[in-house]
């Protein structure tokens, strides 16, 4: 799977955690195209919410990118600014994420792509693909407008992207990289 290009700053620890063996600056990131959660040395002070290169060039702001790390291993500071890194990432993005919405399919005979979103039902699935059919989706206002008694979409993505970081036994993955497998595991 591809890396991440750029990421927003959750957390800066200017002189790392206090449990850590090694005294240096840390900051935990969010990845802008997988949700990608990472920690990072800094070379030098962040701010959190600020968007960041991480990419395979030349990096600015990053010396090198320490570890992936799962939610649970996050600062309650990161955890804090979680969702709206989400919110600003889907909203940057919006065309990615509103193509969602209009091509979305089954994944299996009995569930759609759609359902994976808190607060939707079939109802709510059978008319996104009503509306959806008449004429694609230009905004998530519009979703909100033409389907009758919808959960906000962008607070639905938001949370659904939440669950898929927080949760590492989802059977399925939209938007977030599934979390790494603990060392030492095999398949039998």
């Amino acid at each position: 799977m591809p890396n991440e290009d750029y990421a927003i700053v959750l957390d800066y620890l200017p002189k790392g955690k206090s449990n850590s063996f090694k005294s240096e600056p840390l900051a935990q990131i969010i990845g802008t195209e997988f949700f990608t959660l990472l920690e990072v040395v800094p070379k030098s002070e962040l701010k959190i919410g600020e968007k960041i290169y991480v990419g395979k060039e030349e990096r600015d702001k990053i010396e090198y990118i320490k570890r992936r790390v799962s939610f649970k291993e996050l600062t309650s500071t990161a955890i804090s600014e979680l969702d709206k890194a989400i919110e600003k990432t889907i909203t940057e993005r919006n065309e990615d994420f509103l193509e969602f919405f209009n091509k979305a399919g089954s994944i299996t005979i009995k569930r759609h792509q759609l359902e994976l979103l808190p607060g939707f039902g079939k109802k709510h699935m059978l008319d996104l693909l009503a509306e959806r059919q008449k004429k694609p989706f230009e905004s998530f206002e519009d979703i909100a407008a033409r389907v009758k008694l919808i959960p906000n979409p962008l607070g639905s993505l938001v949370k659904r992207i939440l669950e898929e970081l927080e949760f590492d036994d989802l059977k399925h993955y939209l938007f977030a990289r599934p979390p790494p497998k603990p060392h030492g595991f095999q398949r039998r």
